[in-house]
């Protein structure tokens, strides 16, 4: 195993807390959930703020040409046992009830700023990389997509609910799925409504690494140091897989308003079985309500 780099420097949000670790070149951004491990506004806003830090960081080590500059970031969570269960069902509902189509917009918008920033790399020679331990469903499987390489425990559930309610995975799960399996068979992960364990998307080409449970953080020190020595060419190789399979901000952002449109004609019954869903999500996980002003609203 690769011990860390003493001389770590941490960087903490309320939602998400940065380690920098120069020995590795890589940048850890560890979710952190006051409430329920979902995606609420608040932290939507400290990991686009953490983005921001990373990336100048990124860049001006780049410009500069530095031997030890930073080149990777993982996104976990701090949470045992999961990764991220999307959002907070019950305020989506108010929003679609009350009609508040730009709420719902600007949310989403949010989502894809943050996820076409991991896409692409931010614009740079730059591996993303996603740790998955534990549950991840709609929006929490979607950020892992967005990731450039998904590692994920053997214990690692994934799913998209969405479908079970009449809606769709609208901030990305499509195009970035469809980029690394062929479109019929991601259409198939979608659609389906169940729970794929990390060994089956594994098998599809859906997960890059599978690691034993409890050895997620060594598989991602194994996975750098694998790459240390050929990195120059790995990257290049990054920029060939991206020119054949191109992912554009526009593309996104229409699928945004077409889920916007299709989850504001949702109807009484799709609306009671995502309050069913959210009464099972708060039973299994009891966690605390979210502050004043950090309500989530659902990806």
């Amino acid at each position: 195993m690769i011990t860390t780099n003493k001389e770590a420097v941490t960087k903490s949000f309320r939602h998400v807390d940065l380690v920098f670790e120069p020995e590795h070149q890589v940048v850890w951004a560890d979710l952190k959930y006051p409430g329920r491990p979902c995606m609420s506004r608040a932290l939507l806003k400290d990991v686009a703020a953490a983005q921001r830090l990373i990336q100048q960081r990124a860049t001006s080590a780049h410009e500069q040409g530095l031997d030890n500059r930073l080149i990777y970031q993982v996104l976990a969570s701090s949470q045992p046992g999961v990764f991220n269960l999307g959002g907070d069902l019950a305020h989506f509902i108010e929003l679609i009830r009350t009609r508040d189509r730009m709420q719902l917009f600007d949310y989403a918008k949010a989502c894809i700023d943050i996820l076409y920033q991991s896409a692409t790399s931010y614009g740079l020679p730059f591996t993303t990389i996603a740790l998955v331990q534990g549950e991840t469903l709609g929006g929490g499987f979607e950020a892992a997509l967005s990731a450039n390489v998904m590692i994920a425990e053997r214990g690692a559930r994934f799913g998209f609910p969405e479908t079970v309610f009449g809606l769709f995975p609208g901030m990305g799960a499509y195009s970035f799925l469809a980029r690394r399996i062929a479109p019929a068979l991601a259409k198939r992960v979608i659609t389906s409504g169940r729970i794929y364990s990390a060994e089956e998307l594994y098998d599809m080409g859906v997960v890059d690494v599978l690691a034993e449970d409890g050895r997620g953080r060594e598989a991602v020190y194994d996975y750098i140091q694998h790459q240390r020595s050929r990195t120059a060419g790995f990257l290049a190789f990054d920029r060939v897989v991206d020119q054949f399979h191109p992912i554009s901000y526009k593309e996104l952002m229409d699928v945004v308003t077409l889920w916007v449109d299709t989850a504001l004609e949702l109807s009484d019954k799709n609306l009671r079985l995502m309050e069913y869903l959210v009464h099972a999500q708060e039973k299994r996980w009891g966690a605390d309500r979210p502050e004043q002003g950090e309500r989530a609203v659902a990806l």
